[in-house]
């Protein structure tokens, strides 16, 4: 039997992440920030200071790229690092004045990027899609803590 990539959940949320991925790139480039960062900064938008091992929680990131992202955003002036008062081998991370002027714009690119996504869909047609791709991603947070 012939693989249909085209009948491939798995193919084709690849092409959706990436489409999306290049649509928040080219909005967000324009402010200063790269779809990678874009996870992190919502976190941080949501609560200010957290340290990197409560984003690793939160986010489905691998260590190391978490801490080639955030060197990054450093870098980019859109994070500060201070020493947890607390916790000595710790740092929290705390947005930039630039990254917090950003908020509103970085969320309006996101949406953009997602209505673009959506373009044609009538509303229950999107409301199922996204409850479905909550459904899919419980699936495999199940599968691999089974795992």
């Amino acid at each position: 039997m012939a693989f249909n990539r085209m009948e491939s959940a798995t193919y084709l949320a690849s092409l959706v992440a990436r489409s999306l991925a290049r649509a928040l790139q080219e909005r967000g480039q324009k402010l200063g920030f790269a779809p990678g960062q874009f996870p992190i900064l919502l976190e941080l938008w949501s609560e200010d200071g957290l340290t990197q091992k409560q984003l690793l929680d939160r986010l489905d990131i691998e260590q190391a790229t978490m801490a080639n992202t955030l060197a990054r955003m450093e870098r980019d002036g859109l994070i500060l690092r201070r020493r947890h008062p607390s916790d000595r081998r710790s740092q929290q991370i705390f947005l930039t004045e630039r990254a917090r002027e950003m908020e509103a714009a970085a969320k309006e690119a996101a949406a953009a990027a997602e209505q673009s996504l959506f373009s044609g869909f009538r509303r229950f047609e999107k409301e199922l899609m996204l409850e479905y791709m909550r459904m899919a991603l419980a699936n495999t947070a199940r599968d691999g803590e089974a795992s």
